[in-house]
Formats: structure tokens, sequence, C-alpha cells
């Protein structure tokens, strides 16, 4: 893309919206919602998880509009093509992966970030500020290299596991703490216990330090951004 582009966010009320930039546009007036699109050249939805099914109406005002160069849906989380859940994330990850697929399907230029890794066997993931995943987002915005790819924001020097941040804890006021291992199966029992969004951020958390049986490591389209840069893979 040449020069900068024109970007509308919608969502920034939620989680990592309010990282990037107050929003403009309204998501249930369609009219609304095109001309807002019609003035810019890329769309960004920072939406919550009460209006995670709703961006479709994004879609379609993008549709109408014909002017959008790339839209990003609101993922700044674990890759959804590529994840076990239990409920209710496994539901929330479903409705993300539909969107991905109507995106697809109605040839809409598209990028994602995926900002939570997971190694199955040491469960152990990468750790980062809200603010560097929206710089991040912005700086793909006029990238050719992540046009329709699946943004993998993961310093290999922020990867960690739940132990690792106890040790380094106990490293630094001088103690030791007591550690106190639950069971999966208790662990999947208190999942449920509390109301939403509670329980989807619980369920979340447990897809990414939990247990990854049956995960499948086959990854598309994707490209890693580093804090050198952004590297393609093949």
């Amino acid at each position: 893309m040449a020069g900068k582009s024109k970007i509308l966010i919608i969502g920034g009320t939620g989680y990592i919206g309010k990282f990037i930039v107050e929003a403009s546009g309204d998501l249930y007036d369609h009219e609304s919602l095109v001309k807002a699109i019609k003035q810019v050249d890329v769309v960004i939805s920072t939406v919550g998880y009460f209006q995670l099914n709703d961006q479709d109406k994004i879609v379609a005002a993008i549709k109408e509009a014909g002017n959008v160069k790339r839209f990003f849906p609101s993922e700044f989380g674990t890759d959804v093509d590529h994840v076990n859940a239990v409920e209710p994330a496994k539901s929330t990850f479903g409705h993300k992966a539909q969107l991905r697929r109507l995106v697809e399907n109605t040839g809409t230029a598209g990028c994602r970030n995926s900002a939570k890794g997971q190694d199955c066997y040491l469960r152990r993931r990468e750790c980062k500020r809200e603010e560097d995943i929206a710089t991040y987002t912005i700086r793909a915005v006029d990238d050719p290299r992540t046009l329709n790819k699946i943004h993998y924001i993961r310093p290999p020097a922020n990867t960690i596991s739940m132990n690792d941040l106890v040790s380094l804890w106990e490293k630094k006021i001088g103690k030791t703490l007591e550690r106190i291992y639950v069971p999966e199966e208790q662990v999947l029992k208190n999942i449920q216990e509390p109301s939403t969004p509670l329980k989807v951020r619980l369920a979340i958390a447990h897809s990414v330090f939990g247990f990854c049986e049956g995960r499948s490591d086959k990854l598309r389209d994707r490209a890693i951004l580093w804090s050198g840069g952004i590297e393609p893979l093949s």
C-alpha cells in the first residue's frame, strides 16, 4: 500500500480495543457503518466477547462499501483453527473460526493476530503486553507481507510456564512458596462454577496452559511478528 492507510476501529471498549484507539462507527446501524467504512482503507474490529457473533455485520458492510483493503477481525489471542478448548471457550473459538471462513468466502482481504502460543508438553506460553499487541497490529496494516496471514506474536525470550513464573517470584521475594497442584478434573469443574465472562477467561487459560491432547500443529498461511520485524513462513 502506498502511504499511510486510513483505519476504522470498531470496538474500542473491548479488552484489546482500549489499547489501540477510541472506536468510530455503530456496529448495529448498517447505514452508519457503511458510511464510516467508505471513508477508510482498513477496518480493525476489537469488539468484546458479547459482540463476537455480530462481526458478520462488519463483513456485510465492508462488502457493500467495496473499498476496504484489509479487515482485522477481533482475534488477539489463540489461533482458533489450531486449539483444543473446553466450553465455553470452545464455542467462542468456534464463532471466531466461522468468521474466518466468512471473510475467506467473501473475498475480503484479512489479517489475524495470534498472541497466545503453547507448548503441548511443557505447557508454556508467551507473555506479552497489550500495548505491544496493539503496536504490532498497527504495524501490520501497511506491510504487504502480512496480507491474508495469521500473525504469531511470540517472542522466544518471553516463553514461560506457570512454574517458571512462580520460581521468578520466589527469587524476587526471597521466599519459597508452597505449590499446590490441582488435578485437571478439578480444574475443569472449577471452570464451570463462575458466571460469564469469568468462566470464558478460565476456559481460555486452560486451553493455553492446560492439556493439548489432539492439538494439530499443521499451521498454514502464517507469518510471525518478532520484535525486529516480520518474518514470513512458508
